[in-house]
């Protein structure tokens, strides 16, 4: 139905606390959404099994947001802190209540949020081919920059990587100091950044594991937070890397082809058959280390950062990320 067509429904948006008995309301909208925009036959089963809206919930219920009319859910925000960076979505909403002023209102607890983590750079993933989600963001201070590729490849079943260690197989005692040696690795990386809440989201959900690659001394040559299957944000047959880095400097590139061999080994060893990850365009040399090996892009979308500046999204840089 046309936007001018449909019955104002702003003045009675409220916005609260995502709850728990709201989550299966607020993932069939979350698909259908998607499904919709995205031109799917079947709305309502987009992304399959792959889960979005538990699993953020869970890692962070305080960064969770619904829009309610009349009482009843009809879209939800989610924002994540990284340290000094934070991103936010999925925003959606149900499309027949699509450009009511809906998103405006989600918005806002997702950017007090960013006020409180006192985060240092924000982005998001949005389509770049739609004017009034850029124009959208915009308001908020987001811009538009490179295009982000969300890629996919068969698993090799021959990748090895030496020096790797999975973070779920430390005990408790050696845990916190792989958090701290992680936190120094991504601080190489840009200065403030931390996965520490994502790699224990990722174990106390049982979601996956997180790849760490032993260094010449005491530090990271590199990590991967891995979400492996079925109910989690890969989906059935699928080992989606949601965070990968490598220590920068020289040899950042034999390193970044190390982590990509100890992606594909955790794949194989879950006896999963497909590897996703998504790649910013502005890392260039590591797209092509991915093109090279195979990976291909399946869905296309643009980073919006806050400020206009790269973060971490430069040629240098070894990231593995795509902010959906």
């Amino acid at each position: 139905m046309p936007a001018e067509e449909r019955p104002s429904v702003a003045a009675s948006v409220s916005v609260r606390p995502l709850a728990e008995p709201d989550l299966d309301r607020a993932d069939e909208i979350f698909r259908i959404a998607f499904g919709t925009f995205l031109g799917a036959p079947e709305p309502e089963t987009f992304f399959g099994t792959a889960d979005y809206v538990r699993t953020r919930w869970a890692a962070d219920p305080h960064a969770a947001f619904a829009a309610t009319v009349e009482g009843e859910v009809v879209g939800s925000n989610f924002a994540t802190d990284w340290g000094s960076v934070g991103f936010f979505g999925p925003l959606t909403i149900r499309p027949d209540l699509w450009d009511q002023g809906i998103g405006r209102r989600l918005m806002e607890p997702v950017m007090a949020c960013f006020d409180t983590w006192e985060n240092r750079h924000l982005g998001l993933f949005t389509f770049s081919h739609s004017p009034k989600h850029l124009e959208l963001y915009r308001r908020y201070g987001f811009w538009p920059r490179f295009l982000t590729a969300i890629m996919k490849k068969r698993v090799a079943v021959n990748a090895t990587a030496p020096g790797r260690v999975l973070y779920g197989e430390l005990t408790a005692a050696e845990r916190p100091d792989a958090l701290s040696l992680s936190r120094v690795l991504t601080g190489a990386v840009y200065e403030g950044l931390s996965l520490e809440r994502e790699i224990m989201a990722t174990q106390a959900q049982g979601l996956g594991d997180t790849i760490l690659l032993e260094g010449a001394g005491s530090d990271l040559d590199g990590l991967a937070v891995c979400h492996c299957g079925a109910g989690s944000e890969a989906g059935e047959d699928v080992c989606f890397v949601k965070f990968g880095a490598v220590r920068p400097g020289l040899g950042a590139a034999d390193r970044f082809e190390r982590l990509l061999n100890a992606c594909e080994q955790l794949a194989t060893e879950k006896g999963l058959g497909q590897l996703d990850a998504g790649m910013n365009l502005a890392r260039q040399d590591a797209y092509q280390r991915m093109v090279d090996r195979g990976f291909r892009t399946w869905l296309q979308g643009v980073a919006m950062h806050k400020p206009n500046e790269p973060g971490y999204s430069h040629p240098d840089a070894y990231v593995i990320d795509d902010w959906r």
